[in-house]
């Protein structure tokens, strides 16, 4: 059975997708919990304002993301931390701290964008990638110094 997904469906596709399913699984599990409805022509003319609107959605989020990038891109940042003997860092500077830090600044970045390989242990200047979107990826500048 053909049906719309009214829904994102994990394993089956987003919402807007017209998909062929089981007609169990589409009168038993999709149809009632309102994931989906049969495809018909009316129903089909709905599907192309749903991928319109989803497509004008994500135009203006790259262009508002874009915007962001530019004024990240090249960006330092200062993050002082405690050293020891011989210019140890006690303990490490994570994405957790370099998005405080980037907070601190005026940017609202989530911690999970910041894309670092393992925690930082060592003082130095570090090039780290901030993955806003998948084709939207600015470079920050991050300076890990002695407090």
């Amino acid at each position: 059975m053909k049906v719309i997904l009214t829904d994102d469906v994990q394993n089956l596709g987003r919402a807007g997708d017209v998909v062929d399913v089981a007609d169990g699984y589409s009168r038993n599990y999709l149809i009632p919990k309102k994931l989906a409805v049969r495809a018909t022509r009316g129903n089909l003319a709905q599907v192309e304002q749903i991928k319109t609107a989803r497509f004008n959605r994500e135009e203006k989020r790259k262009k508002t993301l874009s915007v962001l990038a530019e004024s990240l891109d090249g960006f330092s940042i200062d993050i002082p931390v405690q050293v020891g003997e011989e210019d140890r860092v006690f303990g490490a500077v994570t994405t957790h701290v370099i998005a405080d830090a980037l907070r601190a600044k005026g940017f609202n970045i989530e911690r999970k964008t910041i894309q670092l390989d393992e925690p930082i242990k060592q003082l130095g200047v570090y090039n780290i990638e901030v993955k806003l979107h998948p084709e939207i990826r600015p470079q920050i500048r991050v300076w890990v110094i002695s407090a």
